[in-house]
């Protein structure tokens, strides 16, 4: 038997989707930097109790979205230069390393997968962008079945996706990501895990020196 078909559905729990509802306001600039999360108001807003709203912030935290402040509560975490850095000095270490481990293992299927997200990346708005982005690098990384590194994977990359919402400067990340992506997209069809890992670590370089030049602009010094 297909192995696919006998994945069972596991449906989010009210957590999970009280804490995707935040984090996306998060990301969409709905939620403002310095911002704080009004518990009560929330939990009105989305029908729920206070008990998920608070698992929630204790997650967002984690991710460093948010900043949970004893007695005073939690905000919405600043922008900060030095955790752009630091978040693709990690990036840089873990994703060509997981790229090509992934390689050897990745299907037809899922190159194709990823190609159909870069077409949709390119007619994507920016809210969108950022998503589709991440939905295209954990198809290429799956493979790899390295878990634990999938999930801080997706926490860096949605610490950066926050940084396309500020842009104050005309950065041509978008165009340029669209060559690049299909470059990873070549270096999986022709199962070439040495240049995939070269690939990658450029595309993260590339990205990095774009998002810092839009973080300056945006930041107080």
């Amino acid at each position: 038997m297909d192995v696919e078909s006998t994945r069972k559905i596991v449906r989010p729990t009210t957590v999970e989707l009280v804490t995707t509802e935040i984090r996306q306001r998060i990301l969409s600039g709905d939620l403002a930097p310095g911002e704080v999360l009004r518990q009560e108001a929330l939990a009105d807003e989305l029908g729920v109790s206070r008990v998920p709203i608070r698992e929630a912030i204790t997650r967002l935290t984690a991710e460093g979205l948010l900043t949970n402040v004893p007695h005073k509560g939690a905000y919405v975490a600043e922008l900060s230069i030095d955790e752009v850095r630091e978040t693709f000095d990690i990036r840089l270490r873990l994703e060509p390393w997981i790229f090509s481990e992934a390689i050897a293992r990745v299907t037809e299927a899922e190159i194709a997968r990823a190609e159909r997200l870069v077409k949709e990346m390119d007619k994507a708005d920016s809210g969108l962008w950022g998503q589709l982005n991440w939905r295209f690098h954990e198809t290429l990384y799956l493979p790899a079945q390295r878990d634990i590194t999938l999930q801080m994977l997706r926490v860096l990359h949605d610490r950066c996706d926050r940084y396309f919402r500020f842009q104050v400067v005309k950065v041509p990340i978008r165009e340029q990501s669209h060559d690049e992506h299909m470059g990873l997209v070549t270096a999986c069809q022709k199962r070439d895990a040495k240049l995939g890992a070269k690939l990658l670590e450029q595309h993260v370089k590339t990205a990095a020196q774009q998002i810092m030049a839009v973080v300056e602009a945006v930041v107080p010094r």
